[in-house]
């Protein structure tokens, strides 16, 4: 089963400075095809597809630095995120200063590929970090970008031959703020990546050392991403079926939750879960959790002695007045989504 992933190598440091320049070009066609889109609108009333603009960046990018096809693949992403936005113009993209955009430059398929142990583009070679193993695939589209201290990655998307999983069990996964994540088995992964950063970016920003606040939110996001993706990992390839509930992260960012819940990064999660479940042929459903806290999940009952309420958030364990069963309160919320997942499974999907 052919399925496709992407790639992220870290491209060594001595190779930023060229990089550097061919991203300043590429905010310069950004910025030109913005100028251009919007008078075109403005005196005309016709948005430019990205067909329509090709020509007017055609030999632009000899004189730039860049590929031939990059201002092409810029012209696509404007016209993108144009539509996405559902706006006459967009930010413009800046080269310098203290708020300047990070660095991005786009591939496109074949424009690039693996040569005498580098990434090949646009006639030089860029030395990376090859944790994957680049010589085995075939690259299709891509990009070089730059994070927040000035690295510069690698971005490719390869194919490659997706291996069933052979997980037999399934498992509901209950997502939360104390613990980013907390599955039916039990197992628990605690969310406070941020917060065991904050003393130590409170110092950096009192003494407006620019480069340590970076490295600091770098570290937490690294080891958000890192955990999160192991367990991701681990519970496909344990299970055949995968039941999550439908927090959103981007609704709790909006009450006093906001830190924690983006902390735990659900979303994040989410999106790990359900690609990685594609890849192996698991199944992944997203079930409404209501109730799932309150609810027990031995007699189904929604007792007097159960948590509810933001009020009650503090309590943990709780026992079922109805029954006398003692639940964890966030492993009771797990097996309830599990419970939800398998109905829905069971009852299959409706003939309309």
């Amino acid at each position: 089963m052919t399925k496709t992933k992407t790639l992220k190598v870290r491209i060594k440091d001595r190779h930023a400075a060229r990089l550097r320049d061919m991203a300043r070009s590429v905010n310069m066609v950004w910025n030109y095809i913005n100028e251009l889109s919007e008078r075109s609108i403005r005196e005309r009333g016709k948005f430019l597809s990205a067909f329509d603009l090709h020509p007017y960046t055609k030999g632009a990018a000899k004189e730039l630095g860049l590929h031939s096809q990059t201002p092409q693949q810029v012209a696509a992403e404007y016209v993108r995120r144009r539509k996405q936005f559902k706006k006459r113009r967009l930010s413009w993209r800046k080269s310098f200063g203290s708020r300047r955009n990070l660095g991005w430059i786009p591939i496109n398929t074949k424009a690039s590929s693996w040569k005498k142990g580098c990434v090949y583009h646009n006639g030089r070679y860029y030395q990376v970090w090859d944790s994957y193993g680049l010589k085995q695939y075939t690259f299709r589209s891509a990009s070089f970008s730059e994070d927040a201290r000035g690295r510069w990655y690698f971005n490719v998307v390869v194919e490659f031959e997706a291996e069933q999983s052979k997980g037999t069990r399934s498992v509901g996964v209950d997502l939360g703020c104390k613990d980013a994540v907390n599955t039916s088995d039990g197992e628990k992964l605690t969310g406070r990546w941020y917060r065991e950063e904050e003393k130590k970016l409170a110092v950096a920003q009192r003494a407006k050392k620019r480069r340590r606040v970076a490295a600091i939110h770098a570290k937490a996001v690294n080891r958000r991403k890192d955990a999160l993706h192991k367990l991701s990992r681990k519970l496909v390839d344990t299970n055949a079926a995968i039941i999550v509930g439908n927090v959103s992260s981007l609704k709790m960012a909006k009450t006093r939750m906001a830190k924690s819940a983006l902390d735990a990064g659900w979303g994040m999660f989410k999106t790990m879960l359900e690609y990685k479940c594609d890849h192996a042929g698991v199944v992944f459903e997203e079930v409404n959790e209501a109730y799932t806290s309150q609810r027990c999940s031995s007699c189904k009952d929604i007792p007097i002695s159960s948590p509810k309420g933001m009020g009650n958030l503090g309590i943990r364990e709780w026992t079922c007045s109805s029954c006398g069963s003692v639940h964890d309160r966030d492993t009771n919320a797990a097996l309830n989504i599990l419970a939800l997942g398998h109905e829905r499974l069971a009852g299959g999907i409706p003939v309309l």
